[in-house]
Parts: structure tokens; C-alpha cells; sequence
């Protein structure tokens, strides 16, 4: 289950005739579970003159227990969910709201202060889609590189207004024959209250390096009204990470080999030390531990659908 993203269910019964132990009666059980805020109801109505109706009754409600335990998270961790897709709300410093969708493995979405900023928009990838025409024209698109699951020239176009702003890396900017390109260590201030910082995201490991070598691609540093965001891209535990300051939230890639395994996701999280980490990126692998192995750490994690 996870992280964050359910509900503990609600139940409602309605008795009619004599209470649900006598017979012969009606029985409507009522049950909701929430995942995300997607609102899934079930009407269950059974009518038994036997034992039968105790044993589906036991059944139903032990179902409902299982449930209701594994979707206890404390309230500021819960995502909501927005036309299919999870959100996580932020403050700034001056109380402006910043409000992260998480579309798919590296796309994301996120609305501040009016403004729409896209990070490396994806149409489709494996089973799943985006659909950006169904969204606002974007203010900023942010692309780390050039792998399929990170740039979209066609998802840039649906994107795109007349003021647009394109930042990418050097390769996207060539290949694109447009947009701002931004090598490791620049930085840019895009508004009075937004700046961004184009940082190293490379592998490290012996036989991957071919995957993203160093110098090439970027992360990125999004700064919003004083909001430090971490936006890693495909990078390993990479030593560059220890010189990272005052991050409130970060997203790191989790997969091998093209970027890290978990063990490695814990020591690049431990590095940068964000208030709040997202994995991100990582497939089918297995990040449910990641909370419990950063608690100590004091690192709050939120576990949403970046597969």
C-alpha cells in the first residue's frame, strides 16, 4: 500500500425489520474506502433467513479491518487526487501555494502563484498516458535529457504558448533546434520570486556509466518564493549531492541500472537531507521500505505513483 495516498474506510449499516441478528430481515452495509480522495462506494444487501448472512457479514467486515489498517497516515501526509493524479500541496515562506502532481516516473506537474511549470513532460510510457491538451499551456518547461521517458518533443508542443519558457539540457536544446539550454552549475533567475539551478545528475557505478555521463545531463534547483526544490533526474548517489543546502523537498530516482537502488536513494536522501523526499522514477521497484529506513533521518517520506 502506498505511503500516504489512503484512507481508513467509513460504514454505514441501515437494519430493517428486526436487528441484524434476528431473522428475517434486510441488511445494507454501506462501505467506503478512499484512495487518494477517489471516492469508491459499494453497496453490499443481503437477505438470509441462516447462518449464511453471519459468515458473509464476517468476511465483509474483516475485509474492511484489513483496510482500515493499512490506510492509517498521519493527515499531512495524505495526498489528495486531482482528475487521476495525486497532488501534494506546499507553502512558501509567504504563504503562496505550490501544489505537485504526480503525472508519471519523472513528469511533473506544478502550479504556483498562476503560474504552470512542467518538469520533463512525457505522452505516454508503457501502458500509461498524458493527455497535455487536457492542461494549461505551461509558463516553464523544465527537461533534464534526452531519454524517451523524460523528453517529448510532442508533449513540448502541446505545452507550448507564445511565452513559453523551454530550459533543457545542451543535447534537448540541439536536438529541439529551440529552448534555453543550461549546463551543470549555471543558474537563472526566471522571475523576481523563481530561480533555478542546473545541477550534476550522472552514474557512477562501473558498466552504467554509459547511461548518463558526467557533465551531460542536469537536475535541477527550482527555487519558488524560498521553496528549495530538488528535481534530481536519472543520477546515482553522486558525491556532488553533499553540497546541496537547504532543501526542502526532494525528488530522487530510484532504478537499476540507470539510476539508483534503494540503498543508494538512502545515502544520496541522507546527503541532501530534504524535509520531504518523493522517490521518483522507479519502475517496479520496491520503495515501500524507504520511509521506515529515513525515519531516523528525520526525512519525511511520501510515497506517490512515479513508477
Amino acid at each position: 500500500m502506498r505511503n500516504g495516498a489512503n484512507r481508513a474506510p467509513t460504514i454505514h449499516y441501515i437494519c430493517k425489520g428486526k436487528n441484524f441478528l434476528g431473522f428475517p430481515f434486510t441488511f445494507s452495509a454501506f462501505y467506503t474506502t478512499f484512495v487518494g480522495t477517489n471516492r469508491i462506494q459499494s453497496i453490499v444487501t443481503l437477505s438470509q433467513k441462516s447462518d449464511t448472512m453471519k459468515k458473509i457479514l464476517l468476511i465483509l467486515l474483516a475485509a474492511v479491518s484489513l483496510t482500515t489498517a493499512c490506510g492509517q497516515q498521519r493527515k499531512d501526509q495524505q495526498a489528495t487526487t486531482t482528475n487521476t493524479h495525486e497532488t501534494d500541496t506546499f507553502k512558501t515562506k509567504s504563504g503562496k501555494l505550490v501544489v505537485f502532481h504526480a503525472l508519471m516516473h519523472a513528469s511533473i506537474r506544478i502550479q504556483y502563484d498562476g503560474k504552470e511549470i512542467e518538469i520533463d513532460p512525457v505522452l505516454k510510457l508503457g501502458n500509461r498516458e498524458t493527455d497535455y491538451t487536457q492542461f494549461p499551456k505551461a509558463d516553464y518547461i523544465f527537461v533534464t535529457h534526452e531519454h524517451q521517458d523524460h523528453y517529448s518533443p510532442d508533449a513540448i508542443k502541446q505545452l507550448t504558448k507564445e511565452n513559453t519558457q523551454l530550459v533543457t539540457n545542451k543535447r534537448c536544446a540541439d536536438m529541439l533546434g529551440y529552448g534555453q539550454a543550461m549546463k551543470n552549475g549555471d543558474s537563472k533567475t526566471i522571475a523576481d520570486d523563481i530561480t533555478l539551478e542546473a545541477v550534476p545528475a550522472y552514474n557512477i557505478t562501473d558498466g552504467h556509466l554509459q547511461f548518463h555521463p558526467k557533465g551531460r545531463d542536469n537536475g535541477y534547483i527550482l527555487t519558488l518564493d524560498g521553496l528549495r526544490i530538488y528535481i534530481a533526474g536519472d543520477t546515482e548517489d553522486i558525491p556532488d549531492m553533499a553540497a546541496l543546502k537547504d532543501i526542502d523537498i526532494a525528488f530522487l530516482p530510484c532504478n537499476q541500472p540507470y539510476t539508483m537502488t534503494t540503498s543508494q536513494l538512502v545515502h544520496a536522501a541522507q546527503m541532501v537531507k530534504p524535509k520531504v523526499l518523493f522517490p521518483y522514477h522507479y519502475g517496479k521497484t520496491d520503495v515501500s521500505a524507504l520511509p521506515s529506513q529515513l525515519q531516523s533521518a528525520g526525512i519525511e517520506v511520501r510515497i506517490r505513483h512515479y513508477e
